[in-house]
């Protein structure tokens, strides 16, 4: 069973500090109140594991939301970006759609600023970078999706970028690859066209090794973004194929 799943099913409470604590009280304190009349004993506390998992699902959508928003209003195309991506990319049931667009308008008129979310992403994943550039990944692929990103979205992405450590040689490595241009491949890889073949294929064997879905679902990952995993392992895949077949590597 789901993270979320066990929530609504009563199995677990939780106790969280921070914007991304007071978001999902909101959302699921009264799901978990409902499930759990008087006469039942309350849930218990999450263990460092769920905790990881609602932690990262509260905190895509909640940070979804304020890029959203970056610009005064939500658009019904910044709307559909986000239902296809818990249809298309998350494969999220019906009941946990419902759950994420709870946490995103719920988060919407949170006061807590973008910043203060990612803070706090930062510090529950601050020794796993791996997470961090997935979310980095989640609000680029979400904010392209629409036609481009814009410059309000960016900033906001860009300082997430920022308190997650990335350097702007990385975000612009991150950010090219929904760009679509010749060099896609290899920012992919982190690489660049003029690097060595050995190069590459060190990378390619390091990234291969880093973003493996069971050693990301092991770090944390909720199981509604196992497919999303599985998307970004088979993006490195895809990368260094290209990147073969244009240079001959054997």
């Amino acid at each position: 069973m789901s993270i979320m799943g066990k929530l609504l099913g009563g199995a677990i409470g939780f106790a969280m500090g921070g914007p991304i604590g007071a978001v999902a009280g909101a959302v699921f304190g009264h799901a978990v109140f409902d499930a759990h009349p008087a006469n039942l004993a309350p849930p218990s506390r999450l263990s460092y594991g769920e905790s990881s998992q609602i932690t990262f699902f509260v905190a895509a959508f909640s940070m979804l939301a304020k890029v959203a928003r970056a610009d005064g209003q939500v658009s019904r195309q910044e709307m559909d970006a986000i239902r296809q991506f818990m249809t298309h990319d998350l494969n999220l049931s019906p009941e946990n759609q419902h759950i994420a667009l709870n946490i995103f308008h719920t988060a919407l008129e949170s006061p807590e600023p973008f910043e203060s979310f990612a803070s706090q992403f930062y510090g529950q994943f601050h020794v796993q970078p791996q997470m961090l550039e997935l979310m980095i990944d989640i609000l680029l692929r979400v904010s392209a999706s629409d036609g481009g990103i814009s410059t309000s979205e960016e900033r906001m992405i860009q300082s997430a970028a920022s308190i997650f450590g990335f350097s702007n040689a990385q975000y612009a490595a991150m950010r090219s690859r929904y760009a679509r241009d010749v060099n896609q491949y290899y920012a992919v890889l982190g690489c660049a066209p003029g690097d060595p073949d050995d190069h590459i294929k060190r990378q390619y064997r390091k990234m291969v090794s880093e973003y493996h879905p069971d050693k990301i679902l092991s770090k944390g990952l909720p199981d509604e973004f196992v497919k999303f995993a599985n998307d970004k392992f088979n993006q490195i895949q895809e990368a260094y194929d290209a990147i073969k077949k244009e240079r001959g590597i054997s």
